[in-house]
């Protein structure tokens, strides 16, 4: 079976993307800040019979990135699969948030994203791949105190819309998870802190299952962006 690479994969979206792929057989190489909940992560799936590989990276530091994913891809075989699923929010006024803040939210959302490929990419084009972005609904849309998570979402959207025109000489598809709310860890975070009804919510389920759909498709198509949202409507 072929090889996946996650990012993000400690928990919540990430982490339900792996056990779901490990189900099916395929071997994985998951990357996450925290390296413990990645090893117990890894020590659940390795009983299924799949290779996993582990790498802690904070995606913050744009100096960590490159030399870690050396590592990583020198275990195994190259990914089949790139699936660039870490990312943050931050809710607030535009522009009365810290430029401390900006940066930190622009790395991790889309700088990480374009580093992550930078060092995997080359690696998949000897026998083709895709990659999947997992992106979110605000990159078309515009909402109060979101505004800096908006900025980033359109710009992960149009990276990975370049990408894809790039790499199609090399074999290499990218596509896009477009996701309404989902109910994650992320709306408890230090800079969100939403006091959202998650009930009406997508769950954590419904948008690893769509990735798994996607990483499964056919070598000689790809959906260039697929739209999961809440019957609900946006949050």
């Amino acid at each position: 079976m072929p090889t996946a690479l996650i990012t993000g994969a400690s928990r919540g979206i990430g982490r339900r993307t792996a056990e779901l792929l490990a189900r099916k057989g395929w071997d994985l190489k998951i990357v996450a800040r925290s390296g413990d909940q990645l090893e117990q992560l890894a020590a659940e799936l390795l009983p299924m019979g799949i290779q996993v590989d582990v790498r802690s990276i904070d995606l913050t530091d744009p100096h960590a990135i490159q030399p870690a994913l050396t590592g990583l891809l020198e275990q195994g075989s190259p990914p089949a699969v790139l699936i660039n699923n870490a990312g943050a929010a931050y809710k607030g006024d535009l522009l009365a948030m810290p430029l401390e803040r900006w940066q930190w939210l622009m790395q991790l959302n889309v700088t990480s994203v374009m580093q992550v490929c930078a060092a995997v990419v080359p690696a998949m084009r000897a026998t083709g791949g895709l990659v999947i972005n997992v992106n979110s609904h605000a990159a078309r849309n515009a909402f109060p105190q979101w505004g800096a998570y908006c900025v980033s979402k359109a710009a992960l959207a149009s990276f990975t819309r370049c990408l894809a025109e790039e790499e199609r000489a090399h074999g290499i598809r990218a596509c896009t998870l477009t996701l309404g709310a989902v109910n994650t860890p992320l709306w408890d975070t230090e800079t969100v802190q939403s006091d959202f009804d998650r009930r009406a919510m997508l769950s954590v389920d419904q948008a690893a299952e769509a990735l798994v759909n996607l990483a499964e498709q056919p070598v000689n198509q790809v959906i260039e962006d697929l739209t999961l949202m809440p019957a609900a409507g946006a949050f």
